[in-house]
């Protein structure tokens, strides 16, 4: 199979999986073991699946421009500075814990069964904090104990590949009593910062690049997740995560019986 159309494919699964709650990276890392990508290959490398959700946080850039410019322009305001705080801490969370366990040696794993057992738990803890929050009242005030649960779980998603980075920051901020809709907005706004550093910083690395393959990628996954994006704003408001609770424990099982 051609390079580009690999490329392409690639694409599609990390804009689909970017923001929804079920975890870019396995799904990436699996589709690299089902569909035979030599571990060689540039399209299987650290710095290809984690440059690609550039295009992803353009999507979300396009989907919350308004608020993102609210942001931006009205920093002044006592509201505005306190979230851009907060977002701020949160990611310094990752940001800085991150960098520690790389240089104490920590790399993801590519083998199957470790992202598999983290796809299936994480389906499992969405499906036991939906059933421990239902009927349970939410706030939309993101505190600062919310902040930093927010923070911590969005490293537990950067150590365990699998867990997803969107799923695991949304899971701790519902258990925490905040509301779906505030939750969704905090995680992917969060990522903005998230994912450009961790792009940034796969670059500056310097290792060879196939810019071709890497706009394709890019490309496809920002148009893919501005609509996956906006799709799942609207689901929210009428729904709960469960569905992508049990699409966890399914994928992670079948993953386990037959992803070897």
């Amino acid at each position: 199979m051609h390079d580009w159309l690999l490329a392409v494919i690639l694409g599609v699964i990390e804009g689909v999986t970017e923001f929804l709650p079920i975890s870019s990276t396995g799904h990436l890392l699996l589709a690299e073991h089902w569909l035979k990508i030599p571990k060689s290959s540039f399209l299987s490398s650290e710095i290809f699946n984690v440059c690609i959700q550039s295009g992803a946080v353009v999507a979300v850039i396009a989907v919350f421009f308004e608020r993102v410019k609210q942001l931006a322009t009205r920093h002044a305001e006592p509201a505005t500075r306190d979230y851009l705080l907060k977002l701020a801490t949160a990611f310094l969370i990752t940001a800085v814990f991150g960098l520690l366990f790389k240089k104490l040696g920590l790399k993801l794993p590519k083998d199957v069964a470790p992202i598999a057992w983290a796809t299936f738990l994480g389906g499992v803890l969405f499906l036991v904090i939906e059933r421990w929050i239902k009927d349970r009242p939410t706030t939309n005030e993101i505190t600062w104990a919310i902040t930093i649960g927010i923070g911590v779980g969005q490293l537990v998603a950067a150590t365990f590949p699998g867990a997803s980075r969107s799923g695991m920051t949304i899971l701790f901020a519902l258990a925490m009593g905040l509301a779906r809709p505030a939750a969704t907005e905090f995680s992917f706004l969060l990522g903005v910062p998230t994912l450009l550093a961790a792009g940034a910083y796969e670059a500056y690395k310097g290792l060879p690049v196939d810019w071709l393959a890497l706009a394709i990628g890019t490309l496809v996954s920002a148009a893919t997740a501005f609509l996956v994006v906006k799709w799942l704003l609207r689901f929210i408001q009428t729904h709960t995560f469960v569905a992508f609770g049990w699409y966890r424990v399914v994928m992670g099982l079948l993953t386990l019986a037959f992803g070897r």
